[in-house]
């Protein structure tokens, strides 16, 4: 098949998407399929052939660049013939884009909603969901020949607001870290974070946004973590900055206690911690859970992400907000051998159970019922 994958931005602030559909498209070209990865750029577009089978093309934004518009990729489209066409995110003119070149070519499009219909995030200024379902790509969504979603939860979110076209549920894959990039990532966080070399560390490790509960965590370590422990913050700025976690922690006298870094720019941070915390308000996956399990450490995350098989294990808990205190100070007190052990059963587990090249085995299958 000859794939269209298209995704608004490879940026890394934009969080997940960044990371698994580039590796999901790699995935697909493994398996023989003719793949060319699309997605929108603020600056310039540049077009490269990261694998056998696998282009990357990315094309500059012209106004609304808010939307992720591009005429450089509509342009692209009109003039490429694919077997299917899979968008990823909502909210934005790619998805237009994708849905329209569809429909002029008779094939099917898939969309990844990539949590953005989860109901938290659906209820989140929704009047601007609203309107971007009429203004910013119309039609798309009910026009879909199929869904892709990451988890059972997000499944269930898709049929909760009435869409009834078939879904394949494929969570997405992660790779294990290679020694080079262990020894990369801990050089750095060594030079930037030496302290956390020094003593027990939790690390959150996503976007700054309240979303993630970041200011309820600072809140739940102040007044109750051990004062031994170091919570590592690292993440993209969005709706809060750097500047504005560090004030926040120096005005709670936690400066000793907690720090703050911008991810932005910088390697993994798995290795300086022992724990790994995100407390979400919602994640139709959370890349960076499976991530950190397969850096080899335990994880705590709040059931509005679909980790609860963590449970059947001794690689961390999922559970309510209203219990992540108790199940965070638990953690702690188990220590950093018995922390360092699980990680390391984390490590094989994650390996054996998320892997991209089954994730792009369903979807092509899912891609090949669709044509029928």
């Amino acid at each position: 098949m000859r794939i269209a994958q298209i995704v608004p931005s490879l940026e890394a602030r934009h969080g997940g998407p960044s990371v698994s559909v580039p590796r999901l498209a790699a995935a697909l070209a493994r398996l023989g399929h003719e793949v060319e990865l699309l997605t929108t750029d603020p600056k310039s577009g540049t077009e490269q052939t990261q694998a056998s089978g696998l282009q990357v093309k990315t094309f500059a934004r012209t106004f609304p660049d808010v939307a992720c518009a591009s005429s450089a990729l509509r342009r692209h489209l009109a003039t490429q013939r694919y077997d299917i066409i899979h968008s990823h995110g909502l909210w934005l003119r790619t998805t237009h884009y994708a849905a329209q070149r569809a429909a002029q070519l008779g094939v099917p499009h898939v969309i990844s909603p990539r949590g953005m219909l989860n109901r938290w995030a659906w209820n989140h200024h929704r009047w601007k969901k609203n309107l971007a379902t009429k203004l910013i790509h119309p039609g798309a969504l009910r026009s879909a020949s199929g869904w892709h979603a990451t988890s059972q939860i997000e499944a269930d979110d898709i049929g909760y607001l009435g869409y009834s076209q078939p879904v394949c549920l494929a969570a997405n894959g992660v790779e294990p870290p290679t020694a080079s990039q262990i020894s990369s990532a801990s050089a750095y966080w060594k030079e930037n974070c030496p302290e956390a070399f020094g003593r027990p560390t939790a690390l959150f490790y996503s976007r700054f946004h309240h979303k993630k509960r970041v200011l309820d965590l600072i809140d739940i370590w102040v007044k109750h973590a051990p004062k031994r422990w170091l919570l590592m913050l690292v993440g993209i700025p969005q709706e809060y900055s750097v500047e504005q976690l560090r004030g926040y922690v120096l005005q709670n006298s936690a400066g000793d206690r907690i720090q703050v870094f911008d991810g932005s720019e910088a390697p993994p941070p798995y290795p300086a911690a022992s724990l790994f915390l995100l407390p979400s308000h919602s994640e139709n996956f959370g890349m960076v859970v499976a991530e950190a399990l397969a850096w080899g450490l335990p994880v705590l995350v709040t059931d509005t992400t679909p980790w609860r098989a963590i449970n059947d294990t001794d690689y961390g808990w999922c559970g309510p907000w209203e219990q992540y205190r108790d199940a965070l100070l638990a953690s702690l007190a188990l220590g950093e051998e018995t922390l360092r052990e699980r990680g390391g059963s984390a490590r094989s587990w994650a390996a054996r159970e998320y892997s991209w090249d089954r994730t792009a085995a369903a979807l092509a299958a899912f891609y090949a019922g669709l044509q029928r």
